[in-house]
């Protein structure tokens, strides 16, 4: 049986598809938000480095410099209305040798071409007083004082979140598998039936290409390219109070160290092209090479504990800026070729797109939109309900800790479930609460805690 149709379907629940159907949501379209795996932020979001970046280092004039600047106001003004946890650590980009030094002077100036005129060059004694852990050998420093660390779970949980508040029909497991135009509609076969809406925006991510071509085109190619990080303990916080950024490279940012919004600190990632678009695994060399360069990069940490490692999987395509483009003919927008950046320019790239639809959508503001959602705090900088002698007093279940390592309480898992967008797995819980992500891995917990609704 064929479904109703809607005015837009956002093809990809991660960080810029959700975006974009919160706008759409803003409005008085029907607007279907299509996620093929179980989860939103599932794919590439849920593996974001977590930086909220200025742009200072983005290329000049592109789309994605421009997106990146404003969707960092943006995302800054809805991370504070809707309690995603954010740290303005600031960032040294550190160079090591004679070369890396010279290019200091042509990347503050970049900076300042994008708009970002707060960086500072600064001398090797205060390169150590930033960072004291560093290994010796640094020879001065790019001191970026407004990047800052956030939550990409909590994010994509929250644009997603809204969207359905506002009336956006969100419906996970449908992976689109061909597309038919009948004139005035296009019709998506998924994988449980089809879906038909006037008009499509792929923002699918790693399958953006492949989708492209069911609509005819021939443009561009995703490459996957895998970045494994490592972990530590959150006894290692106090060595990264800033995030140390490496000079950048042609194929991206490079190895960093970052501090987390949850305590612990980052390592990573590395950069390899890869044909399986599924191949999300980490592996002996990834480790290898991660550790080589974190020893290099500051010795004390590598004698820390790993307790978690992860890979994710970012779309990079055969060019240096994102590809955003409109077919009023076949009343289709394409948003591809989003790097890790598209956590900062999430909420800008949706209002560009909405530009670009202009006069072909309504797009004007219904006067009766709920308010933003208020997601539970998980970062360690704010209060968390254990912490919260009045929410515990209100609700006993906010003072009985369900995860010892990351201090997640019962009540928090009850309201996960009983949230607006519901995990519908393990993983998916973790995203929202933390729960099972500590020191020991849900190995203590997990039981108990899967028991609890």
């Amino acid at each position: 049986m064929t479904s109703p149709a809607f005015d837009v379907a956002v093809i990809g629940a991660g960080l810029v598809g959700s975006a974009i159907a919160r706008l759409f949501g803003a409005s008085r379209l029907s607007t279907v938000l299509l996620e093929a795996r179980d989860d939103v932020g599932d794919g590439t979001s849920k593996a974001n480095t977590a930086i909220l970046h200025t742009g200072f280092d983005a290329k000049p004039g592109t789309l994605e410099a421009r997106l990146v600047a404003r969707g960092y106001h943006l995302l800054g003004e809805y991370a504070a209305a809707t309690g995603i946890p954010v740290e303005r650590t600031g960032a040294l980009l550190v160079a090591w040798d004679a070369e890396q030094l010279a290019a200091l002077p042509g990347l503050r100036e970049k900076a300042e071409r994008n708009g970002y005129t707060e960086s500072t060059i600064v001398d090797v004694p205060q390169v150590y007083r930033e960072v004291p852990a560093l290994a010796p050998g640094a020879l001065g420093a790019l001191v970026v004082p407004g990047e800052a660390i956030t939550c990409t779970w909590t994010t994509n949980l929250a644009l997603a979140t809204e969207a359905v508040t506002r009336g956006v029909t969100l419906r996970r497991g449908h992976r689109v598998t061909a597309v038919r135009d009948d004139g005035t509609h296009t019709w998506l076969t998924t994988s449980q039936g089809e879906i038909g809406a006037r008009w499509v925006v792929n923002a699918a991510g790693l399958g953006a290409d492949i989708l492209d071509r069911l609509f005819g085109y021939e443009r561009f190619t995703v490459t996957p390219r895998r970045g494994e990080l490592l972990v530590f303990d959150k006894l290692a916080r106090p060595l990264a109070p800033r995030i140390v950024l490496p000079v950048p490279s042609k194929v991206g940012k490079g190895v960093l160290i970052s501090p987390t919004v949850y305590g612990n600190v980052m390592l990573g990632p590395t950069a390899e092209d890869l044909p399986d678009r599924t191949a999300t695994g980490t592996s002996a060399a990834g480790f290898t090479f991660l550790r080589t360069k974190g020893t290099a990069l500051m010795p004390a940490l590598l004698r820390e504990e790993v307790t978690a490692t992860y890979a994710g999987l970012r779309a990079a395509i055969d060019a240096d800026d994102y590809l955003i483009d409109v077919d009023p003919g076949r009343r289709y927008v394409l948003v591809g070729g989003i790097r890790s950046t598209g956590l900062t320019a999430c909420l800008a790239i949706a209002e560009h797109v909405g530009s670009l639809v202009d006069g072909h959508l309504d797009l004007t503001a219904r006067p009766d939109l709920p308010p933003p959602p208020r997601m539970p705090n998980l970062g360690e900088a704010g209060v968390r309900p254990y912490q919260d002698a009045a929410a515990i007093a209100a609700d006993p279940e906010y003072g009985r800790i369900a995860c010892f390592c990351e201090r997640v309480t019962r009540g928090e898992i009850r309201d996960a479930y009983a949230s607006v967008i519901p995990p519908s797995t393990v993983d998916g819980l973790r995203r929202r609460t933390r729960a099972m992500n500590g020191r020991c891995q849900g190995f203590s917990c997990a039981a108990e805690i899967q028991a609890i609704r």
